[in-house]
């Protein structure tokens, strides 16, 4: 046991929550925001601003009525499974042979797990690359072992678990859509607070909300609750970060408070009841869906990536959302209007009045949001 104890330490193979819960998960959000959520981007830029470039078709894979054709966003959309797989390779410092065989591995397990590929991918992804990394460099063929390996492990895996996987987690992500159409409400609450709480976490809400293919009033209600942590944690925190803080966690991440909570967790009082609001709101008051790409729904106003969601939606929603039922709709003026309320003017002005509570009943003292 000691000796197998020392091989795993001299392959930096690390078995803990925090590798594989954490930086595999946040790395595997990264790899779908650099492919599927820009592609989307790209493609609603396109399409709604009539830029030639972003709407021609830049690639043909296949001949016949099997060719499939691309634009410069559906390429980048089509990668998103070997990105998500070499991004959690690179969590987990995987060499570089493993690094790159990965693409195959990423590939197979995001095609056989349906609509929870992501989910499919962070599981099969970690055991292959963790594989990779016992066999390289342990013999004199290392060129060819260690591709094949983790290549082998990772398809072989992906045919054994991916589907089931993909069911389960899409089996989740329906049942929560369901619950949030039976239970606006109640489930609005809920669903903006958890999400709102899982983005400020050291874990990814991103990729959460891609696994379980989060979209629809339940999408709305995870966009309200990482709003309000991001601009409710800015503008509550002004008088200490001033602009700095309030870019960078308006547009970048309430994540950047985790010390503070640590030391105080009463700071995370005011957003969390902000997200409790601004949910049922979103889900009851405005019936806001977010029917893009599902890693939006865990996004909020990073990079406004949470409101462009909601509008790539209502432009073109995307496969996992119609698969649920959504449509094209042009969007009204309420429509806007319910936008910019759930995600930036409530936010501010609910967290701002619940903080300043905070700050007179003593739970939030002179420094404790400091960045």
């Amino acid at each position: 046991m000691k000796k197998f104890a020392s091989f795993l330490k001299r392959k930096n193979i690390i078995i803990s929550g925090k590798r594989y819960g954490i930086d595999a998960l946040s790395a595997m959000a990264q790899g779908l925001f650099c492919s599927l959520l820009i592609g989307t981007i790209l493609n609603t830029l396109g399409s709604q601003l009539h830029i030639g470039f972003l709407t021609a078709t830049v690639a043909t894979v296949g001949s016949g009525e099997q060719a499939v054709s691309y634009t410069a966003g559906g390429l980048a959309s089509a990668m998103v499974g070997p990105a998500m797989a070499i991004a959690i390779g690179y969590a987990l410092q995987a060499p570089a042979m493993v690094l790159f065989s990965l693409a195959a591995v990423g590939f197979a397990a995001n095609a056989m797990g349906g609509a929870g590929g992501p989910l499919a991918v962070l599981v099969v992804a970690i055991v292959a690359a963790e594989f990779g990394k016992a066999a390289a460099g342990e013999t004199k063929v290392d060129i060819l072992v260690t591709p094949t390996v983790t290549v082998l492990v990772g398809v072989g895996l992906s045919c054994i678990v991916a589907a089931p996987i993909g069911a389960a987690a899409s089996w989740i992500g329906r049942f929560i859509m369901w619950a949030t159409e039976l239970q606006p409400f109640f489930m609005g609450v809920i669903v903006s607070a958890v999400v709102g709480i899982a983005l400020t976490l050291p874990i990814s809400s991103a990729a959460i909300c891609a696994a379980l293919s989060l979209t629809g009033l339940a999408g709305g209600a995870a966009v309200a609750g990482c709003c309000a942590q991001m601009v409710g944690f800015a503008v509550m925190s002004f008088r200490e970060n001033r602009w700095g803080g309030l870019v960078s966690q308006g547009l970048g991440t309430s994540m950047l408070q985790m010390g503070n909570i640590v030391r105080n967790p009463k700071i995370w009082i005011a957003p969390t009841m902000t997200s409790m609001i601004t949910g049922p709101i979103a889900t009851c008051v405005f019936g806001l869906e977010m029917n893009g790409a599902a890693v939006n729904s865990g996004m909020g106003t990073c990079g406004l990536c949470g409101p462009i969601g909601v509008w790539t939606g209502w432009a073109e929603p995307s496969a996992s959302a119609s698969a649920a039922g959504a449509v094209a709709i042009t969007p009204v003026a309420m429509d806007w209007i319910g936008l910019a309320l759930v995600c930036v003017v409530l936010p501010a002005v609910i967290c701002w009045a619940l903080g300043l509570a905070s700050r007179r009943l003593g739970w939030i003292r002179e420094g404790d949001l400091k960045l």
